[in-house]
């Protein structure tokens, strides 16, 4: 059970209802009027409470769990103990993630402008807005409706923030256009200046960075995240992106429709990343590079050359990850048989 001195918990929930929420199928329609009271880890879960399995490392655990309900694939219902119900769907994570946000519903603060909140008289805030305790939102500035901003954020010049977003505390905003029901996570800076200078014996100068940041909708930016605007062209994030805490996105960067970056990893300028591509923890891609739709970049892999749509790279500097991997196992093999001649 989540400590309810941090979340809110919703419900009861019929199995019925449960499984139509997030599109189930109930193995035994008649336990469709059970009632579940929350959710719980497979091996953790008890009388009243629903648990999934989707990771066949756990099956183990299925077997023994003490759930009144599961959400499972239909090739792993053979395996559940007796007395579970059990809710069918191919995509069982997928499942509990829409059955965890039907108990644990996003808290919807009362809309208002703190006291402490700075608001120049030219901002436009949409219907329902919140503006935290100590945010500032500078001249012509844009919320759309039902948007919050947490506190201590600042929310730049010109900046446009779209509707149903959900800005954590101490964000910072300039430069850039946001879409609706995006989240930025606490500390994400947004729409700084880019990594732009012509180096130069005499000293370095500095190249104006003169473009923005364009965020679509429904993307969500972890904690400490950094977005550079663009240096003429915007830097541009797509639509339905996921980007972890402690990421670097260069300025000029284009990322497609749904892209994953995962903590600790980088794209360098200009660089461009198709729909769906995946980039693992710690993962660095070059400037100026292209990432096919689909590819995939194995955790710190140096990226200096474009990937295929579809490829998966691993290794510094990055190869196709069958080949990376058969170097690695044949090296373990050779450092393994000179220990062996020299026993």
């Amino acid at each position: 059970m989540a400590d309810p001195r941090f979340f809110d918990r919703a419900g009861p929930f019929s199995l019925g209802t449960i499984a139509e929420r997030i599109g189930a199928k109930l193995a035994n329609p008649a336990l469709a009027g059970v009632m579940i009271e929350d959710l719980a880890a497979l091996d953790q879960a008890g009388a009243g409470q629903l648990t999934f399995l989707d990771n066949p490392k756990y099956v183990l655990a299925f077997t023994a769990t003490k759930a009144a309900a599961c959400i499972v694939a239909e090739k792993h219902a053979d395996k559940a103990p007796a007395g579970v119900a059990l809710l069918l769907t191919p995509t069982p994570y997928h499942g509990y993630a829409r059955a965890a946000q039907l108990f644990y519903p996003q808290p919807k603060p009362a809309p208002g402008i703190d006291p402490s909140a700075v608001v120049d008289s030219t901002a436009r805030l949409g219907a329902g807005v919140v503006v935290g305790p100590r945010v500032v939102v500078e001249a012509g500035a844009e919320i759309g409706a039902g948007s919050s901003l947490g506190a201590g954020s600042v929310v730049g010049r010109g900046v446009v923030v779209g509707e149903q977003c959900r800005i954590g505390a101490l964000v910072t905003l300039s430069h850039c256009i946001i879409g609706n029901r995006v989240t930025l996570h606490a500390g994400v800076r947004i729409g700084q200046d880019g990594f732009g200078f012509a180096p130069h014996p005499a000293g370095h100068v500095k190249v104006p960075q003169l473009g923005r940041v364009l965020i679509g909708d429904d993307c969500d930016i972890g904690a400490n995240s950094c977005i550079d605007r663009g240096a003429g062209p915007d830097t541009v994030i797509g639509p339905g992106c996921w980007i972890d805490n402690l990421v670097q996105i260069g300025h000029n960067v284009t990322l497609g429709r749904g892209c994953i970056i995962i903590a600790q990893a980088g794209v360098a300028g200009s660089s461009q990343l198709g729909d769906f591509a995946i980039v693992a923890a710690q993962g660095g891609v070059a400037g100026h590079l292209k990432i096919g739709a689909g590819a995939r970049v194995a955790a710190q892999a140096g990226v200096m050359t474009d990937i295929p749509p579809g490829a998966a790279y691993a290794g510094s500097p990055a190869s196709p990850a069958k080949e990376y991997f058969r170097e690695v196992a044949t090296l373990r093999q050779l450092a393994k048989k000179r220990g062996k001649d020299h026993e």
